[in-house]
């Protein structure tokens, strides 16, 4: 026994059930709460209990505060528990380490609608004590999911749990950003931004959603003077160009490339410039494209090349602006879209409409529909710590799990623009930037901030009543980002967790957020450790219903993991998960699949309750005289009690000198199955050593074993022999229960202790038990 201390060593000899049989039927919830208390009580999700064990560490990704438990959590805590539990039996001084995160949009968001249902305008109300509010809110209903990851039976070290608000992360945050702003790989700029006038705030390139919707393509001229048609789904973005685009290979429009008209739409008057650019497509619509460049990130980059004005037609409300016409300004962008139209159709200078379906970008937070526009921000220079981040993947550091992904991975790597980190928020991270007080609140054309009026640092300024914060927070995944070693103790690269448990040893997630989440680790861990953050990154797929449809309210499909808990116990809903798996590939889920994982859970609770009540094997006393029972020291050596070195191992090692060679030979298959399981549990493979298990004990060990036992038990009169035939189903049985621990914890657990209560033995629960060798 490797007891991590002296003084807790019979700390670990917990009895969970003193019940002298086992019920004729399980259920689930009479055992699960209980267990689940009696792991994390006697410490047993520390890595201290293996403290000679080589470190294993994996991160738990951070859900939001204001998240509750869906299939899709269920299904990362199932594959994650496996893993951590699996080590954990190897001996390894494994950390699974849990947290939460902010969630900035999200939690401002709610605290903001619970004000409005108060009649407070959060405004009025203030950042300082909207914050008190979140906080508040927070203490009250955040974190609900953290009891629910439990009812998962999650093994992670509750005594480490972090919140990316917590001061130490908020630490590491502020210093992570005054690093890079120092080393020129933060700056401030005005550049076209996705901005969700829904949330009011600006959102990253990865946080747009792309949505198939049906909408129309209108085909029009600027005025009766202009030779050519352009097509648009958007006509009230048209009162903002400043050029048209062809290819330079369309010869339609060979002769007006490089000329300039003069229009005036609806009383916006414009000098429209004929650019090329190879990236317009000449079969879409006219083969003609209006350029936005403020509305517009294509439009933007085209802008820029050819120097062409970008006026902002649209503000952060959704509203257009006095760019727009005195006749458009103030209308909301619907009304301003109506109002064109009719004014196109009224001037003649309409000449049809198609019903299309195009990609609507939306935002992946509320559902708003993105404006692009161009905004005074600040952004990483993402591109220097790119490349690093494709090399560590490229040299075989960081491994990617399937190989697939990897293409995906340097894709997003190779054309990754830089990254937008202000969010007009007031609930996360706040900006440590200060602006020296002045006439100029916002930076303009006409009204500049120089580099040294700005001030960035974890501190005000020596003089604070000359300057201002800013009001902007950063992006939620810049915390996110630092997770792997911010949680660790970083920046003090010396903190015991730091040294012990950095760089960790697997990332497990969704392909869906590869982008949001694994890339930019690899990036910030890299720069910041100058390693990489993780070794192997396994990627599941996303579970859909059982017609592979993706689950969602308005189809009716959504399965609540806590309701299928309730119904038919966690160990089931896990083994159904994780039998699934395959890595990469999207899952399809029913009650069905959920069904037959119950159906397993008590096929194994029955058979070992047949075991147990069939084949005496109590404590042995000399005043029984009960020839079927199993010797104490055997069964103690059966466990690998360091007191006993020979015995029942020996015994069954020597069935062939019995006579006994069915069941030598099934001894010696199922030494290398036990190999076969580890070999996939190593190599991510779950869904295969869940349905491998599942196949072994139902069929092999109840259909075969048990029955060939029960035959030859009743016809057996050698003593001995009878003896080593119980000892050889009690042994398939317990290593079998080893086997399962990882994927069903709790039917595991609650079955080793009803074994060693029955023998009378205090002995180490089956979660820091050793993995079978």
């Amino acid at each position: 026994m490797d007891d991590y201390s002296s003084e807790v060593a019979e700390e670990r000899c917990i009895p969970l059930n003193m019940k002298k049989e086992l019920e004729t039927k399980y259920t689930p919830s009479q055992f699960e709460d209980k267990i689940y208390q009696m792991w994390e009580t006697a410490g047993y999700f520390k890595p201290e209990v293996n403290p000679k064990g080589k470190p294993f560490t994996i991160m738990m990704p951070p859900p939001n505060v204001t998240g509750v438990l869906h299939i899709g959590h269920a299904l990362v805590l199932t594959i994650q528990d496996t893993i951590v539990r699996f080590r954990r039996m190897q001996g390894r001084n494994s950390l699974w380490l849990p947290g939460m995160d902010h969630a900035g949009i999200a939690t401002q968001t709610v605290v903001k609608k619970k004000l409005d249902k108060e009649g407070i305008n959060y405004r009025t109300l203030g950042r300082e004590k909207f914050i008190e509010e979140a906080w508040q809110w927070k203490k009250e209903h955040g974190g609900v999911i953290i009891e629910q990851t439990r009812k998962m039976g999650a093994s992670c070290d509750w005594t480490r749990e972090k919140f990316t608000l917590d001061d130490d992360l908020s630490q590491a945050v502020t210093e992570a950003f005054i690093e890079l702003y120092q080393q020129g790989l933060i700056y401030r700029g005005n550049y076209i931004v996705n901005f969700c006038p829904k949330c009011a705030t600006a959102i990253s390139d990865d946080e747009v959603e792309h949505i198939p919707t049906k909408t129309k393509l209108y085909f029009f001229k600027y005025d009766k003077n202009f030779p050519i048609t352009i097509a648009t789904t958007r006509p009230e973005t048209k009162l903002g160009d400043t050029a048209v685009a062809v290819n330079p290979k369309d010869k339609r429009y060979k002769k007006f490339v490089g000329k300039e008209f003069a229009i005036n739409l609806d009383g916006v008057k414009r000098k429209i410039k004929i650019i090329s650019d190879r990236a317009v497509d000449m079969g879409f619509g006219t083969g003609a494209l209006g350029v936005t460049p403020a509305h517009s990130m294509t439009d933007w980059l085209m802008a820029e090349e050819n120097h062409l004005e970008k006026p902002k037609i649209i503000d952060e409300h959704g509203r257009m602006t006095a760019e727009a016409g005195k006749k458009y300004q103030d209308l909301k962008v619907l009304e301003a879209q109506r109002k064109i139209v009719a004014y196109l159709k009224g001037k003649g200078l309409l000449e049809k409409e198609e019903e299309i379906e195009h990609n609507l970008a939306v935002c992946y937070r509320c559902g708003g529909a993105i404006e692009p526009l161009p905004s005074l921000q600040w952004f990483v220079k993402v591109k220097p710590l790119a490349g690093k981040a494709r090399e560590a993947v490229e040299k075989g550091e960081i491994q990617i799990i399937p190989k697939r992904f990897e293409k995906i991975y340097f894709h997003w790597l190779d054309n990754i623009r830089d990254w937008c980190i202000s969010r007009q928020l007031w609930w996360g991270h706040r900006l440590p930037v200060w602006y020296r007080q002045s006439e100029c609140k916002v930076q303009s054309a006409k009204c500049k901030i120089n580099d040294d009026d700005i001030y960035v640092g974890i501190k005000p300024p020596k003089d604070p009543e000359n300057w201002r914060q800013d009001e902007d927070v950063l992006d939620t995944w810049f915390s996110s980002a630092l997770w792997p070693f911010s949680t660790l103790g970083w920046p003090d690269k010396n903190s015991p967790d730091f040294k012990k448990f950095y760089p960790t040893d697997v990332l497990e997630t969704a392909y869906d957020i590869l982008f949001f989440w694994v890339a930019r680790m690899i990036m910030f861990g890299l720069y910041f450790t100058n390693e990489v953050p993780f070794k192997e990154v396994y990627i599941h797929g996303l579970i859909r219903d059982e017609h592979g449809r993706k689950m969602s309210k308005s189809l009716g499909n959504v399965l609540n993991p806590l309701d299928l808990i309730k119904d038919f116990g966690t160990d089931a809903l896990r083994f159904s998960l994780v039998t699934g798996a395959s890595p990469g590939k999207d899952i399809n889920f029913s009650l069905d699949k959920i069904k037959g994982s119950r159906n397993f859970i008590n096929k194994i609770w029955n058979a070992s309750r047949f075991v147990m009540m069939n084949f005496s094997f109590h404590r042995h006393s000399e005043e029984q005289g009960d020839e079927e029972s199993l010797d104490y020291k055997d069964y103690l050596d059966l466990a690998g009690s360091p007191d006993v070195l020979s015995g029942f191992r020996t015994e069954l090692r020597n069935l062939g000198k019995l006579g006994m060679t069915e069941e030598a030979e099934k001894l010696k298959g199922f030494n290398k199955f036990k190999k076969e399981i580890a070999d996939y549990l190593e190599n991510f493979k779950f869904s295969l050593a869940g349905e491998k298990l599942r196949d072994y004990f139902w069929h092999d060990f109840c259909d075969l074993t048990i029955e060939s036992v029960k035959r030859k038990a009743k016809s057996e009169k050698n003593k001995t022999k009878k003896q080593a035939l119980n000892k050889y189903l009690l042994y398939l049985l317990t290593e079998q229960l080893k086997l399962l621990h990882p994927f069903i914890p709790f039917i595991t657990e609650e079955l080793w202790q009803m074994i060693w209560q029955k023998l009378g033995i205090k002995k180490e629960p089956l979660i820091i038990t050793r993995w079978p060798r």
